[in-house]
């Protein structure tokens, strides 16, 4: 209970903008005389607007820009002719840490907010599945994986989190920069890698190579200190970073795709007219669809830009390398995934999370869960 009152007055004084009433109107002037005299009747006042409060993903990337952004500011408004309206703040300039943004808004201090699947690792690792490392070598297995685990995620957030999941976000793939040459996974080995979560250490570390955990705006800075020499993160957001200036060499192998999920507090949801939940309910899922398409074309845009080729239209153009990903370097993904990936997943999350595994994205994907994790 001390703990849960702490985070409760911490959070409040630290986003305080976030911890006022979810849903705000401006206050309404009393009714003006009427020009027909004291017996007439006065002009009934305009409703006031409903104002949302949002928390969306990494600021400096195009889904928060071009999509997130947007929808909320613009998009919302329009849809709702003026009835309904948002602001909203990237996580990263909102000062939440990001492995507290599940328990932020399951306490209902941060309304609606997006929470990265990577910052659940340590207490939440039954989440974490769909986006395992070396799960998915192509979006469209992540799709497949993402469909057999959404029943379970919603339901589960919905009775044990005290959140309404409206939609699952990706980025582009997550794939590893090399400021030295390589030619496959055998090179990593020896070499301070750059993770975002100990799933992807995992990974790393059974390739041989040394997980350094370092935060989205800090990977630049690290690989010029020397303190890594390699970085996993997203084609694209490796170009936004500007990586192509510091690494020279890029493998594209998919480790993971940066899944985060967008939801609101339940006690928040179930407060909103229900004209809003219903507009949400249509038009976030379009979002969430517009968000995936981008991170499918920018996987492949992303390579294109690190590399300097004429299809970059989006990115800064780069002179990168990229190493083609060989039959025995797939192999050994799926040998790790087994091996060591899956297995220290199911010691970090016990064992109820090998039913849940073998009765969601196991068998949708041909993948059981060893049997003595």
């Amino acid at each position: 209970m001390q703990h849960l009152f702490l985070t409760r007055a911490l959070c409040r004084l630290a986003l305080a903008w976030l911890c006022c009433a979810t849903l705000t109107g401006h206050a309404q002037s009393p009714p003006a005389a009427s020009a027909g005299g004291p017996g007439a009747s006065a002009p009934a006042p305009t409703p006031a607007p409903f104002m949302l409060r949002v928390v969306g993903s990494l600021g400096a990337l195009s889904q928060y820009t071009q999509r997130e952004a947007p929808f909320w500011t613009q998009e919302l408004a329009r849809l709702s002719n003026g009835r309904f309206s948002s602001t909203i703040v990237p996580f990263d300039r909102a000062g939440v840490p990001g492995m507290e943004m599940l328990r932020l808004v399951e306490l209902g201090v941060v309304p609606f907010g997006t929470v990265l699947m990577s910052s659940l690792t340590a207490q939440y690792p039954q989440y974490t599945a769909p986006d395992l490392p070396g799960l998915s070598p192509d979006i469209a297995s992540l799709r497949t994986t993402v469909a057999a685990f959404r029943p379970y995620l919603q339901a589960s957030l919905r009775q044990e989190r005290n959140m309404e999941m409206l939609a699952i976000y990706v980025y582009p793939a997550q794939v590893i920069f090399c400021k030295n040459a390589m030619t496959g996974l055998a090179d990593l080995s020896g070499r301070r890698i750059r993770v975002a979560s100990a799933s992807q250490a995992d990974f790393i570390s059974a390739v041989g190579g040394i997980p350094v955990h370092t935060g989205f705006g800090q990977m630049v800075a690290s690989l010029k200190a020397g303190d890594s020499e390699c970085a996993v993160t997203g084609t694209m957001s490796g170009n936004t970073l500007g990586l192509y200036e510091v690494t020279q060499y890029v493998y594209p192998m998919p480790l993971t795709w940066g899944l985060s999920i967008f939801g609101a507090n339940r006690d928040v949801w179930n407060s909103l007219p229900p004209d809003l939940r219903t507009l949400l309910q249509r038009e976030v899922p379009r979002l969430e669809a517009a968000i995936w398409a981008d991170a499918e074309r920018e996987t492949t845009e992303g390579l294109a830009c690190n590399t300097g080729r004429p299809t970059c239209v989006k990115g800064a153009k780069g002179s990168m390398v990229v190493v083609p990903v060989s039959a025995a370097d797939d192999a050994r993904r799926v040998e790790i995934l087994r091996t060591t990936v899956l297995a220290n997943w199911q010691r970090r999350c016990g064992p109820a999370c090998v039913d849940l595994w073998n009765r969601t994205v196991g068998p949708a994907r041909g993948i059981a869960a060893p049997r003595a994790p």
